[in-house]
């Protein structure tokens, strides 16, 4: 299963607006009429529970959302792409890595429906009928499209499951979760038969739950020994766990010590989720022989083990049913806890588009941040006197060249914007 992936995606980008002059009869003089080009489409990621793993998102590296169409004349807008939605599944998070190395979580949908725009699309450019006024009636000048967002984002899969088995490797989970559900693991008798996490659906009368068979700890899992990290990453998620452990073993509570130690190193909550320990392999004489001692050792620590039989089912019944009635009490006390306003789908935008700027010197000039401004200027056609002319009538309309004056600059210094540069008072 594929459960972590780094993805390029792009933003579309935004269609040109166009210089047009109505062209009419007896009107030999028509005013000028270029549409505005459309928005660009943006890059979506939705979760959905018809999605299993990250395997089909992962047969492509880049993914480009639709660019806006290019305006017409007659004052005709260009169309907007159609946003590019990529479904992955519930429980994924969405990490931006920003060029410097610096990562940024922007989503965790565990919902079904949550949605993230990850990749924003380029606003559309104006038109030359935009710059018309009573004064500059023929402006000849129109916007390029701004260019669509591109960023280097890392999905990662948590399973949400409500059951997760944990324990050491060849415990007996694959089996175990065969025997509780229709789910067919493979199965081996050698430690990480299971390379990837299994999910099982367990239906127990008019109760439904997901259990998962993740791969087996070892002692170092927290630093990355054996399948530890993979594993851990999957519990975090899952509501109750069942420690599964080898009746066969030498000594059964020093395993437990050893799985509970790495999740305690872990972090996140993991050691304090709710726990039931599960004695496997009852079937075998030898673990029937010394069960009692067994159970008297764990409940020297105040614990009640169960014994179960995950290849011959004994026990199976039981233990299903006990799981069901824990669930049903989590989510009675998690529904007295939780409003329910604060468990609907989220949905986030990212990187929204504020109209402040801010103004600081930079090597002998003066850089505006504010993506507002910075937009503005990229997309206009800054190698014409009148483009340049419309930036700074512009800027005078929305208070940046007196923020420019209140920071110390002054006519004839360099002004910088995101990729451009223009001279002051120009």
């Amino acid at each position: 299963m594929l459960d972590r992936l780094q993805l390029t995606l792009k933003g579309g980008d935004g269609g040109n607006g166009i210089v047009s002059f109505r062209r009419e009869k007896y009107v030999p003089r028509g005013g000028p009429d270029g549409g505005d080009g459309g928005d660009g489409a943006d890059v979506v990621i939705k979760a959905s529970r018809s999605v299993r793993n990250l395997k089909e998102l992962g047969r492509r590296r880049i993914y480009r959302a639709e660019r806006g169409a290019h305006g017409q004349g007659s004052d005709k807008a260009g169309r907007g792409g159609e946003n590019l939605e990529l479904a992955v599944p519930v429980g994924t998070q969405i990490t931006v890595i920003h060029p410097d190395g610096r990562e940024e979580r922007i989503a965790d949908l565990t919902y079904e429906g949550a949605t993230v725009v990850a990749a924003r699309g380029g606003i559309g450019g104006w038109g030359n009928a935009r710059f018309s006024t009573s004064v500059h009636r023929a402006p000849r000048i129109a916007q390029s499209g701004q260019k669509g967002q591109e960023v280097t984002v890392r999905l990662d899969l948590k399973l949400l499951a409500d059951v997760g088995l944990a324990g050491l490797p060849n415990a007996g989970k694959s089996t175990l979760l065969g025997a509780m559900s229709a789910a067919r693991p493979r199965i081996g008798a050698y430690p990480f038969t299971t390379l990837e996490p299994n999910l099982g659906v367990v239906d127990v009368g008019w109760q439904r739950f997901v259990a998962a068979d993740i791969p087996g700890l070892i002692e170092g899992a927290h630093e990355g020994a054996g399948l530890g990290l993979d594993f851990l990453r999957h519990v975090e998620r899952t509501r109750l766990l069942v420690h599964l452990l080898d009746g066969g073993a030498e000594d059964q509570i020093g395993d437990m010590e050893t799985v509970n130690r790495e999740l305690k190193e872990y972090g996140h909550g993991l050691h304090e989720r709710p726990q039931l320990v599960v004695i496997n392999k009852i079937d075998i004489s030898e673990v029937a022989a010394k069960r009692d001692e067994i159970a008297e050792a764990f409940k020297a620590r105040g614990i009640e083990p169960l014994f179960i039989s995950a290849a011959s089912g004994e026990g199976v019944e039981e233990l299903v049913k006990f799981l069901a009635q824990r669930l049903h009490e989590l989510d009675e006390e998690m529904a007295a806890e939780t409003p329910p306003e604060e468990i609907q789908a989220p949905v986030v935008r990212y990187a929204n588009r504020p109209g402040s700027v801010s103004i600081k010197r930079e090597d002998g000039g003066f850089r505006i941040e504010g993506e507002r401004a910075v937009a503005f200027a990229e997309m206009m056609p800054l190698d014409s006197e009148e483009g340049r002319a419309e930036v700074w009538r512009r800027f005078v309309r929305w208070g940046v060249m007196g923020a420019l004056r209140r920071a110390g600059a002054r006519r004839g210094d360099r002004i910088r914007l995101g990729t451009v540069e223009l001279e002051m008072g120009e």
